[in-house]
C-alpha cells in the first residue's frame, strides 16, 4: 500500500499531535504541519487532566473494526443498522477523536487519507503514548461502504466465547493462536463493564448463585463488591487487576493466578493450545512488546480495499461519500 509522501507526513502528524491532547492531557492546541516532523510528547504534568482510559478504548475499537469486514472503518458508519449502532458496540468510544483528526486531514489535503488508515495509526499511536511499542503502519485503506450490525454480533467476541470460537475466528481473518495470546494483552490497560462477567459471578453454567470456579475466589469477591448482582453496562472494573494503567505483562501473570477478568482471558491458560505462549510471555517479557506490533501489523491488513474500484475515501468518517 502507497501514499504521497506529504499526505502521510500530514497524517503522521495530526494524529500524534491529537493523540497527545485527547490521551495525554495536554492542553496546548495543536500546531499547524510544518516541514518538519515532530514527535509526540511521552508524558504530561501531574496536574494535567487526563483520560488514561482513550488509549484502551482506541485500541478496541480498531480491533472491532477489523474482526467484521476487514480493516475498513466500517465500524465509524453511522446509521440505523450499522455495526456501530448494535450491542457488540456498546461501550466503544474514540468516535470524536477519528472524526476531529479526519477533519483536519481533509483541510489540509482533502480527499487523500481514509478514515481506515486514520483509525489503523491511531491505534498504534495510542498504544505508544499508553507506553507500549511502535511499528510501522502501511498506508493506502479504502474505507468500506457497508456496516452491518448483526455482523458484528456475530463475529465481534464478547468476553464468553469458549476458546475455539476465538481460535477459529482468529483463523478466518489470517491470525494464528500466537496473535490470539498476544493482542489478547492488549488488556494489560483498559476496563469492561460488569456485564461480561455477570454470569461468571452470580449464575455460572446456568446455576443461580455459582460462581465460576476457574476464578480466584479472593478475586471473585472483590469483583462482586464491584459488581452487585444488578450491575451490568452501568459499572466498570479493571480488565488488569494488578496494574491497570501500565503496558506490561502482569495481565499474563493474572491468569497465571486465575484473575483473568473474561472468560475468554482465562481460556487462554486454562487450553493447552495457548497456555504456553501465555508462560512464555511472562518468562521473557521483551516478548510481548515485539510480538504485539508483529500481530497489530497483521490485524491492521486484514481485509483491507486496495484496489482501484474498491471501497472510496469517505468526506466524513460517520457517512458513505453522497
Amino acid at each position: 500500500m502507497k501514499m504521497n509522501p506529504i499526505s502521510l507526513f500530514v497524517l503522521i502528524l495530526l494524529v500524534q499531535l491529537k493523540l497527545s491532547v485527547v490521551v495525554l492531557g495536554n492542553n496546548v492546541p495543536p500546531k499547524p504541519a510544518t516541514n518538519k516532523a515532530k514527535r509526540a510528547p511521552k508524558t504530561s504534568p501531574p496536574e494535567a487532566n487526563l483520560d488514561k482510559t482513550l488509549a484502551p478504548s482506541l485500541i478496541r475499537l480498531h480491533f472491532h473494526d477489523c474482526v467484521v469486514r476487514g480493516c475498513d472503518a466500517s465500524i465509524l458508519l453511522n446509521y440505523r443498522g450499522s455495526e456501530r449502532r448494535t450491542k457488540a458496540s456498546k461501550t466503544l468510544r474514540g468516535y470524536k477523536v477519528i472524526n476531529d483528526i479526519k477533519s483536519e486531514v481533509e483541510r489540509q489535503c482533502p480527499k487523500t487519507v481514509s478514515c481506515a488508515d486514520i483509525l489503523t495509526a491511531v491505534a498504534r499511536d495510542a498504544t505508544l503514548l499508553a507506553g507500549g511499542p511502535f511499528w510501522e503502519v502501511p498506508f493506502g485503506r479504502k474505507d468500506g461502504r457497508i456496516s452491518i450490525n448483526r455482523e458484528a454480533n456475530r463475529l465481534v467476541p464478547q468476553g464468553n466465547e469458549n476458546i475455539t470460537t476465538l481460535i477459529n475466528l482468529f483463523e478466518s481473518k489470517g491470525l494464528n493462536i500466537l496473535d490470539l495470546v498476544v493482542l489478547s494483552g492488549s488488556h494489560t490497560i483498559g476496563r469492561s463493564s460488569c456485564s461480561p462477567i455477570h454470569s461468571r459471578l452470580y449464575n455460572f453454567n446456568g446455576t443461580q448463585g455459582a460462581s465460576d470456579p476457574s476464578l480466584d475466589r479472593k478475586y471473585s469477591r472483590i469483583l462482586k463488591q464491584k459488581c452487585g448482582p444488578s450491575s451490568y453496562y452501568n459499572t466498570l472494573v479493571d480488565l488488569d487487576a494488578t496494574t491497570p494503567r501500565t503496558f506490561d505483562i502482569k495481565y499474563y501473570e493474572n491468569l497465571q493466578k486465575k484473575m483473568g477478568l473474561l472468560s475468554t482471558d482465562q481460556s487462554l491458560y486454562s487450553d493447552e493450545r495457548s497456555s504456553s505462549f501465555v508462560d512464555t510471555l511472562v518468562s521473557q517479557p521483551s516478548l510481548f512488546s515485539i510480538q504485539f506490533a508483529a500481530s497489530m501489523v497483521k490485524l491492521g491488513n486484514v481485509g483491507v480495499l486496495t484496489r482501484p474500484h474498491e471501497g472510496e475515501i469517505r468526506l466524513h468518517c460517520d457517512y458513505v461519500n453522497p
